[in-house]
């Protein structure tokens, strides 16, 4: 995940502000690309941030549900080790560290003062190919540079479309319960290699990196159903340092995992294509919202690229699914904005010339009463909101807890 910015972070975004506020504060630093449901759900799109979907609601008059980065915006600043401009789907590719890195020119060290997202994905204004009232498409042409100097020539497609009831009840397996509100959109990200020779694990592999950031509660947690019938740990929680006992449940039995995501603790999480399954979630009792993601996970056996800051072992040992919670990045230092974030990953992508592979990443957002959302979550998740407070979802649950297995071991 990323590191800071030099700019100054601002505090957490209002749960409260109203996605008529977030857009209309967007279009005074330019255009607004606007998406509608027949469920009464919008999205805010901008090609000026690189085709990121910056933030939805589920009706009129409805709460903005993605982090806008208003200070980042007002400053109007490129260029940073970050351009944070927030967004609750942004493009990115991977990996960020190890001899394969993107985010380490070569010759740097791994460390924060040499970290720098690429501008060939955090800059410029991303070409509109078409558009309707419910998807809009961008593309966008790039070259790259490993840590290893190896360079990469490609473009990207990238499709947002909002989803319908239809669309839940097929990835979901869900009929919306009566009381709820909710919207949903998806992303379709392509890359193909437009160079002349082949992508090569020898020399390094890139892979689609789809970002979701959120507002944060003092209750929000991060919800990773698991599998059981795999070995081998559970979560990598090493990122940024081991997450503190009170941050991290991890129900092995059960199969699931609770991540507290407050945007006060700088901490990630990760887990690997043999323990992930295709969703994970969100739940803020405070604001009523569930969210849930779903992204397309291959079957059978995929490599992953290794993000983690060194020379890897295994370049292609990494996570399919993250979540990062926001907070100081040293002592005395700013946070990023005090977001949270999901993220999803493709494969590695090892592609000849001329060759594409496509990952989808779909956000679902559900806003009602705690029994309807409970359904909800019991349904696709199989695990109820009872079962999170009595397992970690309230904050003093965490401490303590002889459950706990942070690394599956």
């Amino acid at each position: 995940m990323e590191q800071a910015t030099t700019l100054p972070a601002a505090l957490p975004s209002p749960a409260g502000r109203t996605f008529d506020d977030d857009v209309a504060f967007l279009r005074q630093h330019g255009d607004v690309l606007l998406l509608a449901s027949p469920s009464g759900g919008r999205v805010a799109v901008s090609a000026q941030y690189q085709g990121r979907v910056m933030t939805s609601t589920v009706g009129e008059g409805g709460r903005s549900l993605g982090w806008v980065q208003r200070d980042f915006i007002e400053a109007g600043k490129t260029g940073t080790q970050f351009d944070n401009y927030g967004g609750e789907d942004r493009f990115w590719l991977g990996p960020e560290g190890g001899q394969f890195g993107l985010y380490f020119p070569p010759g740097k060290p791994f460390e924060i003062s040499a970290w720098q997202t690429p501008a060939a994905f955090q800059e410029g204004v991303w070409d509109v190919r078409e558009r309707s009232d419910s998807a809009v498409s961008f593309h966008r042409s790039m070259k790259l540079v490993n840590h290893s100097g190896t360079p990469f020539q490609l473009d990207v497609d990238r499709r947002i479309s909002m989803l319908t009831a239809d669309d839940v009840a097929r990835y979901l397996g869900l009929t919306v319960p009566d009381g709820v509100r909710w919207v949903a959109f998806e992303s379709d990200n392509r890359i193909t290699n437009t160079g002349t020779m082949p992508w090569s694990e020898k020399t390094g592999l890139l892979s689609i990196w789809i970002l979701a950031m959120y507002p944060p509660t003092d209750e929000t947690r991060v919800v990773i159903p698991f599998r059981t019938d795999e070995t081998g740990p559970v979560v990598n929680d090493a990122y940024f340092g081991k997450v503190p006992a009170d941050r991290l449940v991890v129900h092995e039995k059960e199969g699931f995992l609770v991540f507290r995501c407050d945007g006060r603790h700088r901490s990630k999480i990760g887990l690997g294509p043999d323990r992930a399954l295709s969703l994970l979630g969100s739940y803020s009792p405070s604001t009523g919202l569930l969210t849930i993601v779903h992204y397309d996970k291959p079957q059978g056996p995929a490599r992953y690229v290794n993000s983690m800051w060194e020379q890897q072992k295994d370049p292609f040992s990494g996570d399919v699914i993250n979540s990062y919670n926001d907070g100081p990045t040293a002592p005395g230092k700013p946070a990023l904005g005090g977001f949270y974030e999901i993220e999803t990953s493709s494969p590695a992508a090892a592609l000849h010339p001329g060759q594409s592979l496509t990952h989808k990443h779909r956000t679902f957002h559900f806003v009602g009463e705690e029994k309807a959302l409970s359904a909800v979550l019991e349904t696709v998740m199989h695990i109820r909101l009872g079962d999170l407070r009595e397992r970690g979802l309230e904050a003093g649950a965490y401490e303590g807890d002889p459950r706990r297995i942070a690394t599956g071991q």
